[in-house]
This record gives C-alpha cells, structure tokens and sequence, in this order.
C-alpha cells in the first residue's frame, strides 16, 4: 500500500472538505461527534479500569466515526450495520490497536513524568513564571505524543476497511504522515489560528468596544468551537484518509 504525497495546502483542504462534510447534515454529523466524546467519557469515568479500557476501544469508536463520515458523505443513513461496517470482520486487529495504544500512550506519560518532575499547580491561577512553564511541558508532552499521535491517525481505518494488519496500519499511517508533513503542519497552524488565535482577536476587540459585547461574542464564539469546529475537525480526519489512501487506490485502478 503506498499513500500519496500532497502539497501543503491540502492541510487546509480536509478541514474545508470536513466542513463540506458537516454542512451535509449538520444535526448527524454533531451527533456523532457528541456520541463519541460522550462515549470517551463514560468509558474513561469508569472506576479503576476506565483509563485502561478506553485506549483498548479508541480503534473502534475512531472506525464507527469513520463509518459515519462515510455514510454521510454517501447519503446514506445510520444504521448499526453503517456505523458497525469493518469492525466484526477486523474485530481482533482492532483489539491489537487498542492493546498498542494502550503500550504506546503509558509510555507516553512514564517520558512525560521523568522528563517533566512535577506537574504545575494550575489550581490557584498562573503567574507569569509559572504560565511559561505550563507552555513549555505542553511543548513537551505534545513533542512526545506526537508520533503515537500520527502513527494512529489512519492506523483504525486501514484495518478496519483495507483489512491491514495491527502492526502494518501503524507503520503505514506513520509513514504517510511524516511523508505529508507539510500538510499536517498547515492543517494543526490552520487549527490553532480558526480555533484560538482569531476568537481570541474577536475577544480582546469586544472587551475594547463592549462588555456587553464581548459576554454575548464569547458564548456565542463558544457555540462555534464546540457545535461547528469540533464535528469539522471529527469529519477532517475522515478527509484526510480519503486524500491520502482512497485516492491512491483510485488512482491505481
């Protein structure tokens, strides 16, 4: 399987064809998403055995998502069978996903712990000194994480519908994620600046103008990021699989 190499601006491609995705159906598409951090939730506040479950179930709740995206896209509609597509079949590589997801993250945090010693107190507020700190451990966890992060980001649906094995899906979606580097660049700085620069920029320009305003602007900016953004990013990730495996596999046929 070899996964296509694209220009910089496809980062910026998915999270518009994500939108695309969203304006199709809005109401499923926020319904998915909903369902599936609802159901991260649930699992992960599940006494002594949460933490360790949820990373084992991410593979298929990521496959039911991508089974969602698809069927909107398709016009179709959500059916057990729909949401369930891939995952009887593929069952135990998907376990195996979870169980290396399971490896991969408790790894991430034991790095994390040594490197970083104690975390910072947020409990109390932040000064200056202690917000750079706080800046400089993200830059670090997320440094760590990075490459579990990319290794499964295709790593579910490559199982679940190409039938790749554990092991090969995350080889597979590693690789074509650091071979479209540029392309997840611009789609985490588009993120960043549509997620927190510019409704930030709104904020502090509101403040200046209005309290009255900026109270208003900030739930209504909140409402955005959680009922828009956040099924666009969901609906993005499907995207970029689509750009970078399907449209190989077209391509070739």
């Amino acid at each position: 399987m070899d996964a296509r190499r694209l220009p910089a601006h496809h980062g910026v491609l998915w999270l518009l064809g994500g939108f695309a995705l969203f304006r199709r159906h809005p109401p499923l598409m926020t319904a998915l998403t909903f369902g599936y951090l609802l159901a991260v939730i649930v699992v992960n506040l599940i006494p002594k055995i949460g933490p360790f479950l949820l990373p084992l179930l991410l593979p298929t709740l990521s496959v039911m998502l991508g089974n969602g995206c698809r069927a909107i896209e398709r016009g179709e509609f959500f059916t057990s069978e729909t949401l369930s597509a891939g995952i009887g079949a593929q069952r135990a590589g998907l376990l195996r996903l979870g169980g290396l997801h399971l490896v991969g993250s408790s790894l991430v945090v034991l790095a994390g712990s040594a490197i970083l010693g104690e975390p910072v107190n947020i409990a109390d507020g932040l000064n200056s000194t202690e917000a750079v700190a706080l800046a400089g451990d993200l830059a670090v966890i997320f440094l760590l994480a990075s490459p579990l992060l990319l290794a499964f980001w295709f790593a579910p649906l490559l199982t679940a519908w190409d039938g790749v094995s554990a092991g090969k899906s995350l080889f597979f979606s590693l690789v074509a994620s650091l071979r479209n580097w540029r392309a997840f660049a611009l789609y985490g700085l588009t993120l960043v600046l549509v997620g927190a620069v510019l409704p930030g920029l709104i904020l502090i320009v509101a403040g200046l103008l209005s309290q009255s305003l900026l109270a208003v602007l900030s739930i209504a900016l909140r409402m955005l990021l959680i009922f828009v953004l956040a099924p666009t990013m969901v609906a993005s990730i499907y995207m970029s699989y689509r750009g970078v495996f399907e449209a190989t596999a077209s391509a070739d046929e």
